[in-house]
C-alpha cells in the first residue's frame, strides 16, 4: 500500500471523526449553550446543529418547558406568635436559556430559598386566622416576588401554590372543637328555625281555612237571603195577580146577591167572571149553541 493511500484514508478517518464531533441534536423544547475556549458562544435551537470540533463544545442543554420546583416544609411564626409549618410549590419555565446558567449559580436552591424567606416575610405579617383563610393571596404576593426576582435570571415564575398549612397539634384540636361546637349550633339553629316556620304554615294555613269556611257560610247566607227574597217577591206577585182579582170577584158576588135579594130578573154579560163563579158557563154554552 503506497503512502499515498494511507495519508488519504488517515484524511477520511480524520474528517469522519471531525464530522461527527461536530454534529449535534438539539431535542425539541431544548435549547443549547455553545462555549468557545470556556466563553459562551451562542445558543442552538432544536434539530441537527453543527459546531466547531475541539474549538467549540455543547456545555448546556437547557429544558424550556413548564417545571414544577417543591419547596420543603418549614416552621413559620404567625403575627400572633403562633408556628405554623408550611410548604409550597413554584411553577416556572425558563425565558432565556443563557441567563439561567450564567446570570445564577444554582438555580434551584435560589428559588427554594427565595419562596421559603418571602414565605416567612408574607406570614409573619398575618394571623394564625389570616394565614388559614388568606391562600390566595398568599399566592399572589409570593408569585408576584418570585417573578420579579428571577425575571433577570431568563424564568417567568407562572404560579406558586401554597400547599398544606399546618397549626401545632393543640391549636387543631381547639380549632375541631370550635369548628364541631360551630356545626352543631348551626344545626340547631336550622332545626329551630325549621320548627318556626313550619308553625308559621301551619298558623297561616289555619288561618285561610278559616277565612275559606267564613266566606262560604256567607256565601250560604246570602244566597238563602236571595232565596226568601225570591220566595217573598213571587207570594207578592201571586198575590197581586190572584187576590185581588179574587176580592174583586166575590165584591161583584156581594153585589148580586145584594140586588138578587130584590129582583127576580139580572142581567149578566156573557163575557162576565160571574157565569164560571155562578156555574153557569156551561148551560150558556149549551143554549147558544141551540
Amino acid at each position: 500500500m503506497s503512502a499515498g493511500i494511507i495519508v488519504l484514508i488517515v484524511v477520511l478517518v480524520l474528517a469522519v471523526i471531525l464530522l461527527a464531533k461536530s454534529a449535534t441534536v438539539i431535542h425539541q423544547a431544548e435549547k443549547g449553550l455553545v462555549e468557545r475556549f470556556g466563553r459562551y458562544k451562542e445558543t442552538l435551537d432544536p434539530g441537527l446543529r453543527f459546531i466547531i470540533p475541539f474549538v467549540d463544545s455543547m456545555r448546556y442543554r437547557v429544558d424550556m418547558r413548564e417545571t414544577v420546583l417543591d419547596v420543603e416544609p418549614q416552621p413559620v411564626i404567625t403575627k400572633d406568635n403562633v408556628t405554623v409549618t408550611v410548604d409550597a410549590v413554584v411553577y416556572y419555565y425558563v425565558t432565556e436559556a443563557k441567563s439561567v446558567r450564567y446570570e445564577v449559580g444554582n438555580f434551584y436552591v435560589a428559588v427554594s430559598k427565595l419562596a421559603q424567606t418571602n414565605l416567612r416575610n408574607v406570614i409573619g405579617d398575618m394571623s394564625l386566622d389570616e394565614t388559614l383563610t388568606s391562600r390566595e393571596r398568599i399566592n399572589a404576593v409570593l408569585r408576584e416576588t418570585l417573578d420579579e426576582a428571577t425575571d433577570k435570571w431568563g424564568v417567568k415564575v407562572t404560579r406558586v401554590e401554597v400547599k398544606e398549612i399546618e397549626p401545632p397539634r393543640d391549636i387543631s384540636e381547639a380549632m375541631s372543637k370550635q369548628m364541631k361546637a360551630e356545626r352543631e349550633k348551626r344545626a340547631t339553629i336550622l332545626e329551630a328555625e325549621a320548627y318556626r316556620e313550619k308553625q308559621i304554615l301551619e298558623a297561616e294555613g289555619d288561618k285561610q281555612n278559616a277565612i275559606l269556611v267564613a266566606e262560604g257560610a256567607r256565601q250560604a247566607a246570602i244566597l238563602r237571603a236571595e232565596g226568601e227574597a225570591q220566595a217573598i217577591e213571587n207570594v207578592s206577585k201571586a198575590a197581586d195577580t190572584f187576590f185581588v182579582g179574587n176580592a174583586q170577584l166575590l165584591k161583584q158576588l156581594e153585589v148580586t146577591q145584594s140586588s138578587l135579594q130584590d129582583n127576580t130578573k139580572l142581567v149578566i154579560s156573557d163575557q162576565s167572571r160571574l157565569i164560571n163563579v155562578l156555574g153557569l158557563g156551561e148551560a150558556l154554552s149549551v143554549s147558544q149553541s141551540k
